[in-house]
């Protein structure tokens, strides 16, 4: 049997995006235990068991904001009639009044694939390139498919050089760092007859002046300039097939956010859809 483990394992080699949802606390009645644990993908599926059906939804939307943003989250999943656990700076709250009773607190951590690195060229300042780039936690890929990168650098491939941009430029790469002097990269551009907005994308010379004069400092440079365009200029990884987000409703009884599903529990009342956190809602609202 796949454990949670095994599946964070699994997932993490595919460079597929989730969540890795681990209770850290409950009381009881709740039926979830510390250290029970799930993962979330982005169409919002679970995959293990982090509490009943409440809190479950709670889970999924608030995974999915993970997701977005990076950052991880402490979920504290609370019955209406209670605030039993103290605040904590980090933690988002949410009262469900469907909970069977209990409150539980839920700890999410988005798993984000690490940015590839496209590297073009044999020099000693791409192998510099490439050894500080693993460093920083880059993947780095030198096979000239360029789906998915971050960013691409290319140093010293002669002809091949305008090959390599191009190449980056049509698979979306929002970042090409051409290793050459400012004379000849700007030649090279101009052969090249690129729209405004690709010779925007395209930056030579490669790297922060930093004053850089062996292939270790060239490399530091180029390292720097590429993680202030993620962490300063948001830049992020070329265009893939990406998970569409699932459709959110208000469940009309308790107030809570769901997301709409094929086991979603659904009604159609007077012409208008209504979603449900649970059989109980769905239950109640139509015997109303």
């Amino acid at each position: 049997m796949t454990t949670i483990a095994d599946r964070v394992r699994e997932l993490t080699v595919a460079r597929e995006p989730f969540v890795h949802a681990t209770v850290v606390r409950a009381q009881e009645p709740t039926s979830a235990r510390p250290g029970d644990a799930a993962v979330v993908l982005p169409d919002g599926s679970i995959e293990g068991f982090v509490g009943g059906v409440c809190a479950e939804s709670s889970v999924r939307a608030a995974a999915l904001d993970t997701l977005r943003d990076g950052a991880t989250l402490l979920l504290r999943v609370l019955p209406d009639d209670t605030a039993t656990f103290p605040d904590t700076p980090g933690a988002r709250v949410v009262v469900n009044p469907c909970h069977s009773g209990g409150a539980i607190e839920i700890f999410l951590r988005p798993v984000l694939p690490a940015p590839v690195l496209g590297l073009a060229g044999g020099t000693p300042i791409s192998v510099a390139v490439a050894t500080l780039a693993e460093f920083l936690d880059f993947e780095v890929a030198a096979s000239g498919d360029y789906a998915g990168a971050t960013a691409v650098v290319v140093a010293g491939l002669g002809k091949g050089e305008q090959d390599a941009i191009r190449a980056a430029l049509d698979a979306g790469v929002g970042f090409v760092a051409l290793v050459a002097s400012r004379k000849r990269g700007a030649a090279l551009l101009d052969e090249l007859a690129l729209t405004d907005a690709e010779r925007a994308r395209v930056h030579t010379p490669a790297g922060l002046e930093i004053g850089a004069r062996s292939p270790q400092e060239i490399a530091l440079s180029i390292m720097a300039e590429v993680v202030r365009a993620i962490r300063v200029d948001g830049l992020a990884s070329s265009p893939g097939p990406a998970a569409a987000r699932p459709q959110q409703a208000v469940d009309p009884v308790c107030g809570m956010t769901v997301l709409v599903g094929p086991e979603t529990p659904h009604a159609r009342v007077d012409g208008r859809d209504h979603w449900f956190c649970c059989a109980g809602c769905h239950a109640s609202f139509t015997a109303a």
